[in-house]
């Protein structure tokens, strides 16, 4: 994946995670790419949300297990105060707790430290964008997760959807990436993307997380 321009505009990144051994390389990754400028980097969630303060930010790359304020805390902080600023998870754990606990809190996109530099800034810029991305494993986490506590009678679906936008919420109920989306329906990743949109909109749904409870509420997967 080519890195964007010179001209694109530069998001503002904070960087969180309390151990410098992660923060400070991660932190000097990222600012390889044109349009990433990594703001601040800290090492609790107090400081994340002086360093927001401090501002103006764009995204917090935020890590969950932190002393003094822990990154699910720091995200519904963030929610609250700051509802402009996004906020991608990017840490060791993939349980239950800590996945839905993020998201509950606000959470745009979800990564295992696993991830690349590639697929870290492409979270970041989707968050940017207002979109949500999660990682594969924490998807089908969720997936299982959504499938057990699913209630039993189908939840129907706005009647205007299209036959493709609902092809594109049975897919995102079954795990897949925008990449995989378009890869199973022969279409482009930005055809399947304003698919979502479309139907994001006009099923009422926050994010790719919120799409997954409901394709399986409908039916679909």
């Amino acid at each position: 994946m080519s890195e964007p321009t010179g001209e694109s505009r530069q998001l503002r990144v904070v960087v969180a995670d309390d151990q410098a051994a992660v923060r400070e390389p991660l932190a000097a990754v990222l600012g390889l790419a044109e349009d990433i400028d990594v703001v601040a980097a800290a090492a609790d969630g107090s400081e994340v949300l002086a360093a927001v303060a401090a501002g103006p930010v764009d995204v917090v790359l935020m890590d969950l297990r932190m002393p003094v304020m822990d990154g699910i805390e720091a995200t519904r902080r963030l929610s609250e105060e700051y509802p402009e600023v996004a906020v991608v998870v990017l840490t060791t754990f993939a349980d239950d707790d800590s996945i839905l606990g993020a998201l509950g809190a606000g959470a745009r996109g979800y990564l295992t430290k696993n991830a690349g530099r590639q697929d870290i800034t492409r979270a970041i810029r989707a968050a940017a964008a207002g979109q949500s991305v999660l990682d594969r494993d924490v998807q089908t986490r969720l997936l299982a997760t959504a499938r057990t506590k699913a209630p039993a009678p189908a939840k129907a679906l706005p009647e205007d959807l299209t036959r493709r936008e609902r092809e594109v919420l049975a897919l995102i109920g079954q795990g897949l990436p925008n990449r995989g989306i378009a890869e199973k329906l022969f279409i482009s990743e930005a055809t399947v993307k304003t698919h979502i949109n479309n139907l994001f909109a006009k099923a009422g749904l926050r994010d790719r997380a919120d799409a997954v409870r409901r394709a399986i509420e409908s039916g679909l997967a």
